[in-house]
């Protein structure tokens, strides 16, 4: 049976064979070419691509042979893209993705690269990376839209709380299968979805694994609007260059009235999951929920 020493998400790739040990640690597609343009900071990220266009700035994630799962590196590049975004002369930012995922969630890959130091020392690492990631959302100035065209899995799912609009295709889903491997939820989606979704829903969805399609998603006030899938990039980038030639100053200022009262709470709430999810990475019941997931897939 595999041992595994540590465990704070889930993979979405298949478990590498041969692997006798992991150490899991926790964890945005469109389907639009990305188009190159004057202002471009591509050359500084090698997992998503950063375009300035239309008063439009867009973040695409770019690891489509991985359905965008988050690698430590993309967390990182994401932070980074959203810090230039916010203080730069864009009026609103669009998160979006390469290929038929908007995200897949955590990659693999994360549990398996060596690391120097005590395993506490790696966890408090590696949650801080994602942590800041989901702070850079909470603290982001503009307006900040997702495009969502396919799956969304674990936190492409529970950070859509604190974006500001979410559009997605028919053939977008929402997934959160935390309970299925022992975790919690992440991405403030403990505070964000019960006040979205409504109690009930949101412990379905959290607690036990509901998967939401993109109609039922718009249903509960998750996503703001569904397109069809054929049509999905060309209506939402087209009302997206309408809000473009809007005011920033004023939609900024007025974002901030919206959401600065609920800044501090986020960032608590926030706080709260990741030392939960490192507090209960080594528990017999996480590794257990790990161990049987790696069983079931091996059946398939």
């Amino acid at each position: 049976m595999m041992k595994y020493k540590h465990l704070l998400s889930w993979p979405i790739d298949d478990f590498p064979k041969g692997k006798k040990s992991i150490h899991l640690l926790p964890c945005m597609v469109s389907s639009e070419p990305a188009k190159q343009s004057k202002k471009d900071s591509n050359s500084k990220y090698q997992t998503i691509e950063v375009i300035y266009q239309d008063n439009i700035t867009k973040i695409v994630l770019r690891r489509p042979e991985k359905k965008n799962a988050f690698s430590i590196q993309m967390y990182k590049e994401v932070s980074s893209a959203l810090h230039e975004a916010g203080q730069d002369d864009s009026v609103l930012t669009v998160v979006t993705g390469q290929g038929d995922y908007f995200s897949s969630g955590n990659d693999l890959n994360n549990a398996l690269q060596p690391f120097t130091g005590s395993l506490d020392e790696r966890v408090k690492g590696t949650t801080e990376i994602v942590r800041k990631m989901v702070c850079s959302v909470i603290d982001f100035p503009k307006p900040l839209v997702a495009m969502v065209n396919g799956p969304a899995i674990g936190i492409a799912t529970t950070i859509l709380g604190i974006f500001d609009l979410i559009y997605a295709s028919d053939k977008a889903t929402f997934n959160t299968p935390f309970s299925n491997l022992g975790q919690h939820p992440e991405g403030c989606s403990s505070y964000t979805f019960p006040r979205i979704m409504g109690l009930a829903k949101a412990t379905e969805v959290l607690l036990f694994n509901k998967t939401l399609t993109a109609r039922e998603a718009c249903n509960v006030g998750l996503v703001t609007e569904v397109f069809p899938d054929a049509t999905f990039q060309q209506e939402a980038w087209s009302r997206l260059r309408d809000y473009a030639t809007l005011p920033k100053n004023c939609l900024a200022l007025s974002k901030q009235l919206i959401r600065n009262v609920e800044k501090e709470k986020l960032h608590a709430v926030c706080e709260t999951e990741f030392e939960l999810l490192a507090k209960r990475a080594n528990s017999e019941d996480v590794i257990n929920a790990i161990q049987r997931f790696f069983q079931r897939k091996a059946k398939l």
